[in-house]
């Protein structure tokens, strides 16, 4: 088949790949390199502060977590967008990772456009956003990041795809023999576990490290739920480069993962059980999926017979770690979620579309 001109569009609220948080661009990155080492031409849409073998191109310079422009402010970010669909003529394919608001462009492009939803995206009847995704679903082209995440889309689009999210091998490398801490990632919010994970470590007396970023409006949260439970055995160690990130996961006894919302992937799992490190996470969105239950780490429900927290459920998970083969976790990994699978999906469907 003939090589394609397919230009990827991101997020430009951090650059690609990102320093530190920014799991959607760390993916766009992963693909956008990976069809250009199997020989397609591609052009990255993201901040002028990206690095890429493909080509770059920018509409603004800076990336807007820099400039600390708020998730709320999207003028920017339509403009970047305006940008990269004015010029659809010049490519064979367009794949957008930016969620609906990038929709209405589609009626300029003059090539097919594949949209990968990224976030969970589940809006409710009657609401002006159900009644917009309705007008598009019959138009557009959508990837899921797996199946919870398409099954919790209220609305079904024509053309869906499912496609998992791949892991650089070569950084998450496998590690036989970890220290004595357990670890939670992920951005600092209730709904991403972090008190749960604090909870359980607490009962069990077990030391934790903590790693996320803190956005400005969550400062608050942070002093109030985190702080006062911090000390010897749980540590916050802030948002960590991936190079230091790696060590964290290839040394953890386990990966704490007691979420509260429908994770559409959660790169954190996978990461994590690249390095060996097995992953404890309640039975959310994604899980069961990323995670082979008894295998690679423990599904876990999140209520007990009583309707209340699962927490009995954690402690217990973690108590049967030993019974897990580091081994397993990354041979898990490395036939789910490479890159390199990741890539292969993503070709198929674009020779599908044009």
């Amino acid at each position: 088949m003939k090589k394609l001109k397919i230009a990827q569009i991101a997020p430009i609220w951090y650059p690609v790949p990102p320093k530190k948080y920014g799991g959607i661009e760390r993916v766009v990155h992963y693909l956008t390199e990976g069809l250009k080492k199997i020989g397609h031409k591609v052009t990255l849409f993201a901040s002028g502060d990206s690095q890429t073998k493909a080509e770059l191109k920018f509409w603004r310079k800076r990336h807007l977590a820099r400039d600390k422009i708020p998730w709320s402010d999207y003028l920017l970010e339509l403009e970047h967008l305006a940008f990269a669909f004015s010029q659809s003529k010049n490519f064979d394919l367009i794949h957008c990772h930016i969620g609906p608001k990038s929709f209405p462009f589609s009626k300029f492009s003059k090539a097919p456009i594949l949209w990968t939803f990224h976030n969970p995206i589940s809006p409710k009847p009657k609401t002006h956003l159900f009644e917009f995704l309705k007008r598009y679903k019959e138009e557009i082209s959508v990837v899921f990041l797996s199946r919870a995440h398409q099954k919790n889309c209220k609305i079904k689009f024509k053309k869906s795809f499912i496609v998992y999210n791949g892991v650089d091998l070569n950084l998450f490398k496998f590690n036989l023999r970890p220290k004595d801490y357990f670890l939670w990632v992920g951005r600092v919010e209730a709904y991403k576990g972090i008190e749960n994970a604090i909870e359980v470590a607490k009962r069990l007396k077990i030391k934790l490290f903590l790693v996320g970023k803190i956005d400005p409006e969550k400062k608050e949260y942070f002093e109030k739920k985190i702080k006062p439970n911090l000390d010897e055995k749980i540590k916050y160690l802030g948002e960590q480069a991936p190079k230091k990130l790696v060590k964290l996961y290839q040394n953890a006894i386990a990966t704490l993962y007691p979420i509260e919302w429908p994770e559409p992937f959660g790169l954190v799992m996978a990461e994590s059980m690249a390095c060996g490190t097995p992953v404890v996470a309640f039975d959310f969105g994604s899980v069961p999926e990323v995670i082979k239950d008894k295998k690679t780490g423990f599904v876990v429900p999140f209520l007990n017979r009583k309707g209340e927290k699962n927490f009995e459920g954690l402690m217990e998970a973690i108590e049967n770690l030993k019974k897990i083969k580091r081994e397993d976790c990354r041979k898990w990994v490395e036939e789910k979620f490479s890159i390199e699978k990741m890539v292969k999906e993503y070709e198929k469907i674009y020779y599908q579309l044009i």
